[in-house]
């Protein structure tokens, strides 16, 4: 999906737009601008962990880090674990896994190894889109992030973990899909937002 959305970007003379990408990334960017808002932390400081390397992921990191956010502060887990250089089952693949290659350089600057739980530990923010929860996020892992800690959890229909077990894990923030958890919803309150933006825009203007 990002080769063609990254191809058609270089090469046509109009906008090119994904919601499910960068629909996804507007609206969670700018939840986490209020999440931190509310915690008092500031987003170049702030240690986030994304849980799940794909298309939408890949997306939100990408808006997150060029609004401010630190890569080599962040975490990224795919389903092998935490991305990093010494990935060997993705550096043997580097034009098949290209995103998540440059994930692997760019963030974990610490070289943490291991799963969520240990990509969890201090962390200040977590962003999931990863699989249907509940569990996937378990509360005892999230009690060892940093204090006043924000959980995004989006999977769709059921998000990786509940909100109860976020609050008694001490969550500050937490959001995920609507509470009818069966009705998408996260990108369309940025889509008006969008559109009227997008046809006036340039090609350079509209990438990112």
């Amino acid at each position: 999906m990002f080769n063609i959305l990254d191809t058609l970007r270089a090469e046509c003379e109009i906008p090119i737009w994904h919601d499910d990408q960068q629909g996804t990334a507007c609206v969670t960017l700018a939840g986490l601008i209020n999440a931190l808002k509310v915690v008092g932390k500031n987003i170049n400081e702030a240690k986030i962990v994304f849980i799940g390397a794909g298309a939408a992921n890949v997306a939100i990191s990408r808006l997150i880090f060029s609004y401010g956010a630190t890569p080599e502060l962040c975490t990224v887990v795919d389903s092998q674990g935490i991305l990093n250089r010494k990935r060997s089952d993705l550096g043997a693949k580097q034009a098949e896994y290209v995103d998540k290659w440059k994930l692997c350089n760019k963030t974990n600057a610490e070289g943490r190894d291991g799963g969520i739980a240990e990509a969890l530990v201090g962390a200040d923010v977590c962003i999931a889109l990863s699989h249907n929860g509940p569990d996937v996020i378990k509360k005892e892992w999230v009690s060892k992030m940093a204090k006043d800690s924000v959980v995004f959890a989006c999977a769709n229909p059921i998000p990786e973990m509940w909100p109860w077990d976020a609050a008694e894990a001490g969550v500050a923030v937490f959001a995920n899909r609507p509470l009818r958890f069966s009705k998408p919803g996260k990108q369309q309150p940025g889509l008006p937002w969008h559109f009227p933006r997008n046809p006036g825009c340039t090609r350079q203007d509209n990438h990112g």
